[in-house]
Formats: C-alpha cells, sequence, structure tokens
C-alpha cells in the first residue's frame, strides 16, 4: 500500500471523527437554546394570562349565547 494513500485513508477517517464528534456538540448546544428558548415563551405567556384576564363568557341573552353554522 502506498504511504500516501495510507495517509488520506487515516486524515479521512480522522476528519470524520472530528465531523461526528462536533456535529454531536452542535445538537446539544440545539437543544439547550430550544430548551431555555420554550421557558421563555412560558414565562411570557404566563405572564400575558395574568396580566390580561379573561372577560366571563355571556350566559344569558342573544348576544354571544348562540352560535349558527351552516355546512
Amino acid at each position: 500500500m502506498d504511504l500516501a494513500m495510507t495517509n488520506s485513508i487515516v486524515s479521512t477517517a480522522t476528519s470524520l471523527a472530528s465531523a461526528k464528534n462536533s456535529d454531536a456538540v452542535n445538537i446539544a448546544v440545539l437543544k439547550k437554546a430550544l430548551d431555555i428558548q420554550a421557558v421563555s415563551a412560558s414565562t411570557m405567556l404566563d405572564a400575558m394570562q395574568q396580566s390580561m384576564p379573561q372577560p366571563a363568557l355571556a350566559t344569558s341573552g342573544t348576544l354571544g349565547t348562540q352560535v349558527n353554522t351552516f355546512a
């Protein structure tokens, strides 16, 4: 086997192993960022719900108590 070919095979194997580790680190960072973003969004939604309470639904009369639908 030629020395240049052996070096090429070793270099390719090293590059692939390095890329695999790099991909694993990138995915871990992405997951952590998504978790942080989910917590932030949940906190923001909770704060919005507390600051803007929903009005009570209508229970009598014709406005807001009937739904007309047509198929």
